[in-house]
């Protein structure tokens, strides 16, 4: 409940820019379109965009399918979050995995967030023009894109929480998202929603999380009185929800830790919650 910070108010509204200016040059099938840019630098020259038919598209279901009323001016746009980015090279894939959906890469860490974008991550390619690097307060920028899914501004197809701080001490359990007050407003923001962890506690302990939420959400009114604000932005009940936990081998790491722990031989896990 504590107020927003301006500072991350001001790079939501930076964001918002963002997407609105990647899905007008989209409609209008411009020759290209600018690259992502933290609030101190942008990264590289502009990159030619994709014809519209190549893209995976931004549109919503309602949209495509063809429902009455919806347009592309009231149905939500199609964002896709990074939270927790780091150097910001997991925007980079995940921004070639969508083409056609504004990315955003989001740290607090100027020192992290100025090393996006440069040529050791790209592969001497371009920085996609989809992908947006942020400096901001993660938990409040979280505050406001729930804030754009509740209202019909956004829908989050995708949400990538890749390698947090795990806290392994036990006197700092409760600084872990998944026993943090805004848990549920995390999982509100994702279709699909994939943790990735060297931690098998921490995946473990998610996963469960993920699904004592859910349990309480399906009890309506007896249900704690975040998890039941919450149901407004989708979360609802077990029904339609999968959560899955398991280990898995990166083929290509998408992160430096990924690398680091890839390398180290490691074993690697990842938990996805998505609701249908």
């Amino acid at each position: 409940m504590r107020p927003i910070a301006d500072h991350t108010r001001k790079a939501f509204a930076q964001v918002e820019e963002f997407v609105r200016k990647f899905y007008e040059t989209a409609e209008k099938g411009d020759p290209g379109t600018e690259s992502g840019m933290t609030n101190e630098k942008k990264k590289g020259d502009p990159v030619p965009a994709q014809g519209r038919d190549d893209m995976v598209s931004g549109v919503t279901n309602a949209i495509r399918d063809g429902a009455p009323g919806a347009n592309a001016e009231t149905a939500p746009v199609a964002v896709i979050l990074d939270s927790g980015c780091g150097t910001g090279e997991s925007t980079i894939h995940i921004a070639r995995r969508f083409p056609g959906i504004p990315v955003i890469g989001i740290d607090k860490s100027c020192a992290r967030l100025n090393k996006a974008g440069n040529p050791s991550q790209t592969a001497g390619e371009d920085v996609p023009a989809n992908a947006f690097w942020i400096r901001a307060e993660l938990l409040d920028f979280w505050r406001l894109a729930l804030e754009h899914v509740k209202s019909g501004k956004w829908t989050i197809p995708y949400h990538a929480v890749y390698y947090p701080n795990p806290w392994p001490k036990q006197s700092e359990a409760t600084r872990r998202f998944h026993m943090h007050p805004i848990f549920p407003t995390l999982l509100a923001l994702g279709e699909t929603i994939e943790l990735r962890t060297n931690w098998e506690i921490y995946a473990r302990e998610f996963a469960e999380a993920a699904r004592i939420v859910y349990d309480e959400a399906a009890k309506g009114d007896s249900a704690p009185e975040q998890v039941r604000g919450d149901k407004e932005a989708g979360i609802t009940d077990a029904a339609g929800m999968t959560i899955k936990c398991e280990s898995f081998d990166p083929e290509k790491p998408e992160t430096a830790f990924e690398r680091k722990y890839k390398e180290a031989r490691q074993k690697l896990w990842r938990v996805t919650v998505s609701h249908f």
